[in-house]
């Protein structure tokens, strides 16, 4: 979900007085104005306001943790999770928007063929928060990057700049939508981490959800800065690579069963 709670987004600086002021007529005049049937702005900033509140624990740093040994090639519970999640068309055209893709991986030595799930892989240091011309693609300060879509302009700039090709643009008038995951014609999305189930207190993703009651075992999610934690664990007792591991963007998604 796009939200933007002060304490945890990183700002180069604060608003002026004059557009704290304007920001707020804007906000005002817009009160009430339907967005979608069923969502209206002023459910969208009440929502806001209570994640503000609470702010992103900079102690934490969400990340996941996909073991691809334990993929199958042919499953899709992950994404069908995902997109009923999300409110995401899962019919597949060149325009629907993909948060998450399955993809094979063949290992260059090996020529061994992996399946595994990418979605925005949350960086440390996120190129699309880099080239954003608006500050738009933010990252918050338990690890999350997300898109504030009252500021994004459509111009594309971070999908050019994301080497994971994890964002997508909402090329259509959108209807059916979610309440708590708000999306908007013209803007960019992406992976959110399931940021409004973490916000109310959730403690998993929707594909990790889906994956461990299918069964299968193969998304962890959690607290990468908790050694106690079940992904810290894991990430412990073998060896897990991140993607792209040659750019040093320190994502917060690792992957095992594969090589670096």
């Amino acid at each position: 979900m796009s939200r933007d709670p002060d304490p945890s987004r990183e700002k180069p600086e604060a608003p002026s007085a004059s557009r704290r002021g304007f920001v707020g007529v804007a906000a005002a005049a817009l009160a009430g104005v339907a967005i979608a049937p069923g969502i209206h702005l002023v459910e969208v900033a009440r929502a806001s306001t209570d994640a503000a509140a609470a702010g992103a624990n900079p102690r934490v740093r969400w990340g996941l943790l996909i073991d691809t040994t334990k993929c199958a090639a042919g499953c899709t519970d992950c994404v069908d999770a995902c997109n009923a999640e999300n409110g995401l068309d899962p019919r597949p055209t060149p325009t629907n928007a993909q948060w998450i893709r399955k993809v094979e991986i063949r290992e260059v030595k090996t020529g061994r063929v992996s399946s595994a799930p990418v979605m925005c892989q949350h960086c440390a240091s996120p190129p699309c928060v880099d080239v954003c011309p608006t500050g738009a693609s933010f990252k918050r300060a338990d690890g999350i990057v997300l898109v504030d879509r009252h500021t994004c302009i459509g111009c594309r700039y971070c999908m050019m700049a994301c080497p994971y090709k994890a964002r997508s643009f909402v090329h259509e008038p959108l209807t059916d939508q979610k309440p708590d995951v708000p999306r908007g014609k013209g803007c960019v999305e992406s992976c959110t981490l399931c940021v409004h189930r973490i916000d109310a207190g959730g403690r998993t993703t929707a594909c990790a959800e889906a994956c461990t009651k299918a069964g299968h075992g193969a998304i962890v999610f959690g607290d990468l800065n908790d050694p106690d934690s079940e992904i810290s664990r894991r990430v412990r007792e073998a060896a897990s690579v991140q993607l792209r591991a040659d750019l040093r963007l320190d994502p917060g998604v690792r992957y095992q069963g594969i090589a670096s």
